[in-house]
């Protein structure tokens, strides 16, 4: 086996806690080459995971943020494609659905160099959500597709895919068993938005996170995601996305919603410890969706499409509107230990010997 040399391309918080789980077996007989496109600019959404979670530093970061999907997915593509002939790399590796997902696999997909997919066969079939179409791109241009789940499979064989095809489970499980247990929730205090800090006491508060634009487009969105949250008998800790923080203050401030604790954006260990600790969770996070399955925590997920089926079961997680999520919260979940949609928590390992093993 001859060392290969890949290019990882990353952007985003859920890409950073994949990336940490394969760098880690990747590195030990390959030279990784990792590429951040800069998606994700805040501290707290992008260095803090480099830290807390030990991956390595960035090799490459262009620091490319903002503006519309086909600028920023264009500008990546550029960037990335120059990267891309100077390394002159093996393999290119992508994670997810993200726009820097699609610049990555576009730009090496051009150059004829192999695109590694993880997370394939991903589908909402909602041909709106922008995420939809980058994974449905991705797929179909890569060279092998590692699908998080049976169901994932199956979408990638409707599509004619099952030939570059491999069952890999769920990285964000092996993330889960890896670093769950890192911190508790009593040991943390978290800085507010308005400043200070708050802690909370365990089995004592809702666990919210909501940050994409189906609901957060507007004032009226998001303030009947708050209202729902406010009503209830415990507090809500909800970290605040950089690009919502000056809505949700004002609509907390302007609606007195007391019950509505909102915090800067935690990283991935806080996160966990947060999740660990909480009633229950209420989300539109393809990612905390499968946290909050993996830790057996009653899931209500804020959007009118299924992004991951498998945990729609046993009243373990329950799609919603605003204006039922209370309703849902308050159905009971069933745990069934035999249900394992998501793997054996070994998928980095699975994932990088069929790296090792592609040839053209």
């Amino acid at each position: 086996m001859h060392e290969k040399k890949i290019v990882t391309v990353v952007g985003a918080r859920p890409q950073f806690i994949k990336a940490a789980m394969v760098s880690k077996t990747l590195r030990i007989h390959n030279n990784e080459i990792l590429l951040h496109t800069g998606q994700h600019y805040d501290y707290n959404m992008s260095k803090l995971f480099f830290e807390e979670m030990e991956i390595p530093e960035p090799d490459y970061n262009l620091g490319i943020s903002g503006g519309s999907h086909a600028r920023m997915t264009g500008e990546m593509m550029i960037a990335i494609e120059e990267v891309l002939l100077k390394e002159k790399p093996d393999g290119v590796l992508v994670y997810g659905d993200t726009n820097s997902t699609l610049a990555g696999a576009l730009s090496a997909t051009k150059l004829h160099i192999p695109v590694y997919h993880v997370e394939a066969g991903t589908r909402t079939h909602c041909r709106t959500n922008p995420e939809e179409i980058n994974r449905i791109c991705t797929d179909h241009i890569s060279s092998v597709l590692f699908a998080c789940t049976d169901l994932n499979m199956k979408e990638l064989i409707n599509e004619g895919l099952e030939k570059s095809s491999i069952i890999s489970g769920d990285l964000m499980f092996d993330a889960y068993c890896h670093y769950s247990g890192y911190k508790r929730i009593s040991d943390l205090q978290f800085p507010k938005l308005s400043g200070g800090y708050t802690s909370v006491n365990e089995d004592e508060y809702y666990y919210l996170t909501c940050h994409r634009e189906e609901n957060t487009k507007d004032d009226d969105c998001l303030l009947n995601i708050l209202k729902a949250m406010n009503s209830l008998s415990y507090n809500t800790i909800y970290p605040v996305h950089p690009r919502n923080k000056e809505r949700a203050e004002r609509l907390v401030r302007e609606n007195r919603l007391e019950r509505i604790i909102l915090i800067e954006p935690v990283g991935y260990i806080e996160s966990l410890a947060l999740l660990n600790g909480c009633k229950a969770v209420v989300t539109d996070s393809g990612g905390l969706q499968r946290e909050a399955f993996f830790a057996e925590k009653k899931c209500v997920t804020v959007l009118n499409f299924a992004v991951w089926p498998e945990t729609l079961v046993d009243g373990r997680n329950s799609l919603a509107s605003p204006e039922n999520i209370v309703d849902r919260l308050f159905e009971k979940q069933k745990i069934n230990k035999g249900y394992l949609p998501f793997g054996d928590g070994k998928a980095s390992v699975k994932i990088v010997d069929e790296i090792n093993r592609f040839e053209l």
